[in-house]
């Protein structure tokens, strides 16, 4: 026969049954999240730049590509085709102006030199002769003319004799129409003479001024060519140094190849070179930052390529401290055309996951137990090279990966190891 089972008993086994299934719930729920956790990709923050979203001025640029050269380079030519015979100077020397870098072989010069001194000479005695031709000629011809002159107011004494002598009947109208007729033509031939003697003096000026021009041509070749001859000693146009010399002995030539570059290495400038896209960015007297390693230089626009070379357009920066200890010729830089200035912006330090320029990217947050970090969507706008503004996505006192985490672009969230 059944007993029943007292009522305490039966809520103490009751206890004991919800308390298992208790057990068991909390148990399960436990490797729920066990599981859980394991699932997600955890990574050490030891080696990752982090940065924090404060608010700021944001100076906007956009990026370029520079490199250092000196501030003054000047390319020395040889005047003429000849051999090198003799080099002063290796490069990396400093000379000084006027200070003999090269000799050549001046000898063919030399002598084309003396054969122009000598023609020169004889041009000199042509024009000498020409002048004593010229005013001999004309003396003669004014000699003439006074002797015609004379010979004119004898037959106009004539004229007048022979009128007299008619009008008292001692002559005849014969006599007067001959005296007038030789006194007339002598009138015309003296006027001929004085003609003739204008024209001559004007073609003999004409000539002496052509053989003067051809003479003034002429002394300015011997002056050029005395000028050829003194630079193709190749001689030092300033104090700079040597950065490049062709010192190879016996070597040919030609006339306006180079010889040797001079640089002036206290001072420098950047040649740069922007994307053509850029180009409304860029103008002469545009304020720009020149960072070298970690360090950073300012400087303007100096020069502006108008013509656009495979899809880049050149410039030219003036850095304002010139003579910095950073500039070295062939130096590489990154330099940042500054573009507008931003106030009270929202920023993060820019880093390698800013790629594209402004629009949409993936960045991860740390909470603030810096126990993990969650995927979030985030809209950047312009930037510079501190600097990258934070159009939406990030608020003030978060902290960022600024690393590339591409490797974990699929992942939502991500646990920190200590």
């Amino acid at each position: 026969m059944d007993t029943e089972i007292p009522l305490k008993e039966r809520r103490r086994r009751r206890i004991i049954k919800v308390g298992r299934i208790g057990i068991i719930v909390a148990l399960g729920l436990g490797l729920i999240v066990w599981i859980a956790s394991l699932s997600h990709a955890s990574v050490r923050l030891k080696g990752l730049a982090v940065g924090t979203v404060d608010t700021g001025t944001i100076e906007t640029t956009v990026g370029a590509s520079g490199s250092v050269k000196p501030g003054a380079e000047e390319i020395v030519i040889s005047p003429i085709s000849s051999r090198i015979i003799k080099a002063y100077k290796r490069a990396g020397d400093m000379v000084e102006e006027g200070e003999p870098i090269l000799q050549l072989d001046l000898s063919t010069v030399e002598t084309q030199y003396k054969q122009m001194l000598d023609e020169a000479q004889m041009k000199e005695y042509q024009l000498d002769q020409l002048r004593i031709n010229t005013e001999s000629s004309l003396r003669d011809q004014e000699m003439r003319i006074k002797v015609k002159e004379m010979s004119v107011n004898r037959l106009a004494m004539d004229l007048r004799n022979e009128r007299y002598l008619d009008s008292i009947g001692s002559g005849t109208h014969d006599n007067v129409r001959s005296a007038q007729y030789a006194w007339e033509t002598a009138v015309l031939e003296l006027e001929q003479m004085r003609q003739n003697l204008q024209d001559s003096r004007a073609v003999k000026e004409a000539d002496l001024r052509v053989k003067e021009l051809d003479m003034e041509i002429f002394r300015r070749k011997l002056a050029e060519a005395q000028r050829t001859m003194t630079d193709a000693r190749i001689l030092a146009p300033r104090r700079a140094v040597l950065t490049q010399i062709n010192s190879e002995i016996g070597s040919q030539i030609g006339a306006g190849s180079q010889v040797a570059v001079l640089s002036e290495l206290d001072h420098y400038k950047l040649d740069c070179e922007i994307a053509d896209r850029f180009a409304d960015k860029v103008s002469i007297g545009s304020g720009v930052s020149v960072k070298i390693g970690r360090e950073v230089l300012e400087g303007v626009v100096a020069d502006l390529s108008p013509v656009s070379r495979s899809g880049m357009i050149s410039f030219t920066v003036q850095p304002l401290d010139d003579a910095n200890p950073l500039l070295r010729s062939g130096v590489k830089a990154d330099v940042y055309v500054k573009t507008k200035v931003i106030d009270d912006a929202v920023r993060i330090p820019n880093g390698s996951f800013y790629s594209a320029g402004p629009g949409a990217y993936r960045l991860f947050v740390i909470n603030s137990e810096g126990t993990e970090m969650e995927r979030r969507d985030v809209v950047l706008g312009q930037s510079n090279y501190e600097y990258v503004e934070v159009v939406s996505g990030l608020v003030p006192g978060e902290t960022i990966v600024t690393s590339d985490m591409t490797a974990y672009k699929d992942d939502k969230i991500l646990k920190i190891k200590k």
